[in-house]
């Protein structure tokens, strides 16, 4: 690299990491003076509210990572255009492209970063943040679907409950199908609730019914109470609906397998997290051509224009980012589009500013 690429790259690298330090401290003292109390009224423990907030630190680095990273090439390109820094350099015989190298390389290294980050450690943070979350600060909000829970088990296997109890690890209204090769059903079970007895290891069973097929006839069995075993945990009948963000790279993917093999109803929500974490690093290299293009130019009304534009940016990609993902979540749209519709938009948008700033 030559003085010109490590010049920039550090500034690059530098106001970056200094967007970090500034503003995750404030996003944690904003977040404390918010739920003290609600700490405090819970009992929680100070080495679980200390393990909290570095989870929180990286969960919430991740999610503002963009923004930061946008923020940061339009604060120290302005500064280099405002003092005449870009037109010195683009003067000396330097091209526009050759200007740019060293924020591919920049871009390149947060990609990387932001990649391993959301694949492997951003997963484990989220885990304790939203469980944290849920235990102490959102104490009996829900955190799965409880009610009409359908899950298909296998092939051949179906379950089904009207409602569960997380808590107390009770399905009510239970129904189990099992099909034959011939996809006839082979016999039906039916509950009043399914409790797990974890002393025991075993489902117990209430106003238990078996019915059996049998040629034209039915078997029916019927007990007050049963303790059997089934292949399906009951945690698997609602996973907490932040389930994906807790799973890295290869758990993600072999959740996601399983649960199409279900049926999930929710399969869209977990699928959206897959495609979100490889979309991240491409994002990183697209905010960064919008970054240079409107700040590499000297304006009129100097940094205070360019930051401004640069949040309104920001927050019409997250508009974006937040629609197409609740279509995907909700109505059945592809996660996939989701994912690259906001992508492709801000791309070409980012191309277009970058070819006028060329000029």
């Amino acid at each position: 690299m030559t003085i010109l690429d490590k010049y920039i790259l550090k500034r690059y690298l530098a106001t970056f990491g200094t967007m970090l330090l500034l503003f995750v401290p404030i996003g944690i003292m904003l977040n404390l003076a918010e739920q003290i109390g609600k700490m405090i009224d819970n009992e929680a423990p100070l080495n679980e509210i200390i393990i909290y907030y570095l989870n929180f630190t990286i969960y919430i680095g991740s999610l503002l990572f963009p923004i930061f990273l946008f923020l940061s090439i339009i604060f120290f390109t302005s500064k280099l255009a405002n003092n005449t820094e870009i037109v010195a350099i683009l003067s000396s015989g330097v091209s526009y492209n050759r200007f740019l190298r060293p924020y591919w390389i920049g871009a390149s290294i947060i990609a990387v970063m932001m990649f391993f980050m959301g694949m492997f450690i951003v997963p484990n943070a989220s885990k304790g943040y939203n469980e944290f979350k849920f235990e102490y600060l959102k104490r009996g909000n829900k955190d799965r679907i409880t009610s009409n829970i359908f899950n298909q088990l296998n092939e051949s296997d179906f379950i089904y409950v009207s409602s569960f109890d997380p808590a107390r690890r009770i399905g009510y209204n239970f129904t189990f199908e099992h099909f034959n090769d011939q996809n006839q059903l082979d016999y039906k079970i039916s509950a009043s609730n399914i409790r797990w007895v974890p002393k025991d290891s075993l489902y117990r069973l209430t106003s238990y019914m078996k019915r059996k097929i049998r040629a034209n006839n039915e078997i029916i069995e019927k007990k007050r109470r049963l303790d059997t075993l089934f292949i399906f945990n009951i945690e698997d009948l609602t996973p907490v609906s932040y389930v994906a963000e807790t799973k890295n790279l290869f758990e993600l993917n072999e959740f996601i397998e399983v649960q199409k093999n279900k049926g999930a109803s929710n399969i869209n929500t977990y699928i959206l997290v897959k495609y979100r974490r490889w979309a991240l690093p491409i994002t990183a290299f697209i905010l960064t051509v919008i970054g240079v293009a409107v700040s590499s130019v000297k304006r009129r009304g100097g940094m205070g224009v360019n930051l401004a534009f640069g949040i309104g940016v920001a927050f019409i990609y997250i508009f974006f980012d937040k629609v197409f993902g609740t279509l995907a979540e909700q109505s059945g749209f592809s996660p996939l589009l989701a994912v690259i519709i906001p992508n492709v938009v801000f791309g070409i948008l980012g191309f277009y500013l970058l070819k006028n700033a060329k000029r």
